[in-house]
């Protein structure tokens, strides 16, 4: 675990510690000090404590004048126990929110397991980004993840499943992978999000 990095080829475009309106600015990291760890495994540094114990994150692009941020998790969401969607609402998704974010991309291909509870922080959230044109999209979801995110009904609120799991953004600015995303979304009925 300790050897998974979040990607890094955008960080000449944009750092989350270098943002004065991201939750993480003036974050220092070091290379050498391992202290998150999820549950017995330590993980990179450079991942961000967003105050979950089992999931963490890096915001690898925000672009507040188009209204969109991708970021990237790993470890467990657990909202069952920890409640994990709420402490990301709060802490690192309504930040967002008010300075003007409004399509999130949320990376989960290093999300190993999803414990779902009730789907009202979801709800909450889709609503708030309706409201102004927005979407949430979850890309490269594991086979084994989506099915448990769909019993929570998150495909009610967001677009995720196996439709958005085979782009190869990594190849893609982060401009281009919105666009390829909102491609996507075009293309399935209204309130269809899988």
């Amino acid at each position: 675990m300790h050897d998974i990095e979040p990607y890094y080829h955008w960080l000449d475009l944009y750092s989350a510690a270098e943002d004065p309106q991201s939750p993480f600015f003036g974050r220092e990291y070091s290379e050498f000090t391992f202290n998150n760890r999820i549950y017995n495994y330590y993980i990179h540094p450079q991942w961000d404590d967003f105050g979950s114990n089992t999931l963490y994150l890096k915001i690898l692009y925000a672009d507040y004048a188009d209204g969109y941020a991708i970021l990237e998790l790993i470890g467990e969401w657990n909202d069952a126990i920890s409640n994990d969607i709420e402490t990301l609402k709060r802490n690192i998704i309504e930040p967002l929110l008010d300075a003007g974010i409004r399509k999130f991309i949320l990376l989960c291909g290093n999300v190993l397991n999803f414990h779902g509870s009730d789907d009202c922080y979801y709800e909450e959230w889709r609503e708030e980004v309706e409201e102004n044109f927005g979407w949430i999209c979850l890309l490269e979801t594991l086979e084994h993840v989506w099915p448990e995110m769909e019993d929570t009904d998150l495909h009610f609120h967001m677009h995720l499943g196996p439709s958005f799991n085979h782009l190869n953004w990594r190849r893609m600015s982060p401009a281009a992978l919105v666009a390829a995303v909102e491609q996507l979304i075009q293309r399935k009925p209204k309130g269809v999000y899988y």
